[in-house]
């Protein structure tokens, strides 16, 4: 049984049609069936019911489906570990500027001591990019706000806690005010990040304005922090915020406390549980606590 032979399969199985699948393998139709009956006499059970126009896995099937995919999983992460452990150590960081201000830095001066020769590489993404290329391991670890959500495969080591403030420009009415209340907020148009690739976020922004019965009016949705500080900076509302990523903008827009604020979010690294083992990582993790608690 070669592995080849089960990519084959795999990818017949997922497409449910030989021809379909032999187009995305780039592979004569005939040249795919030849390997998949090659398998079946290799294991010597059909694995698949032929009909006109499709396929159809059989029991032995389904079972070889389930083991050949963690299989093949498992032979792409040894091919990545062997490639990257020649090279010397490789990290790859997934993170938000605006949660990781002051954390990252002081990490990656820390883990350079400890692996002088490691390539570090950084990649600004939202979270949504991040779970995906922690997914499909493109990343090897990212710095944002922690899923609330299970997410099969990923740990995550809390951080820091961040609590909220409320933005808006040096010119708003608001600046003004002492003190702010949820009425105050309810009253300006409020901006915000866009619930797809920021779920955390409308979990406490959102429950906060159900807690208060709010509906304000949303003025506009971002795909990210730089965004919506630049929408603020231009005076079309206001905008919760961070305090970590308030530190990050400060001098270019004006950050207010509002009383009975949202709940604060949990920053963590996340990473691959079949890789919380392997030591540059969990030495760079460490590196992440040390700095949060000491940026606390």
């Amino acid at each position: 049984m070669e592995l080849r032979q089960l990519r084959y399969f795999v990818a017949a199985a997922e497409a449910g049609n030989i021809s379909t699948a032999a187009k995305k393998i780039f592979l004569t139709q005939p040249a795919l069936s030849r390997q998949i009956k090659a398998l079946e006499g290799e294991i010597g059970q059909p694995l698949l019911e032929r009909r006109a126009h499709s396929i159809k896995l059989t029991t032995a099937g389904e079972l070889l489906l389930r083991e050949a995919r963690d299989l093949l999983h498992h032979a792409d992460q040894v091919r990545e570990r062997v490639r990257v452990s020649a090279q010397g150590v490789r990290l790859r960081v997934g993170y938000a500027p605006s949660l990781a201000s002051g954390i990252l830095s002081a990490a990656m001066a820390d883990f350079s001591q400890a692996h002088p020769a490691a390539r570090v590489e950084l990649f600004d993404l939202n979270p949504g990019e991040m779970l995906a290329g922690l997914e499909d391991n493109t990343l090897d670890i990212v710095l944002t706000v922690a899923r609330t959500e299970k997410t099969r495969g990923l740990k995550w080591t809390h951080l820091a806690r961040a609590t909220w403030r409320l933005a808006m420009s040096r010119q708003h009415p608001l600046v003004r005010r002492r003190r702010l209340t949820p009425a105050d907020v309810v009253g300006a148009p409020l901006l915000v990040l866009g619930q797809r690739d920021y779920p955390q976020y409308w979990g406490s922004v959102g429950a906060w304005l159900r807690q208060h019965h709010l509906r304000p009016k949303i003025a506009g949705e971002y795909d990210g922090a730089e965004s919506l500080i630049a929408a603020v900076e231009s005076g079309l509302g206001v905008a919760f915020i961070t305090t970590r990523a308030s530190r990050h903008y400060a001098g270019r827009v004006h950050f207010k406390t509002v009383t009975h604020e949202p709940e604060p979010v949990c920053i963590a690294a996340g990473y691959r549980a079949d890789r919380s083992d392997e030591q540059p990582l969990a030495v760079f993790i460490e590196n992440l606590r040390q700095a949060a608690q000491a940026f606390a």
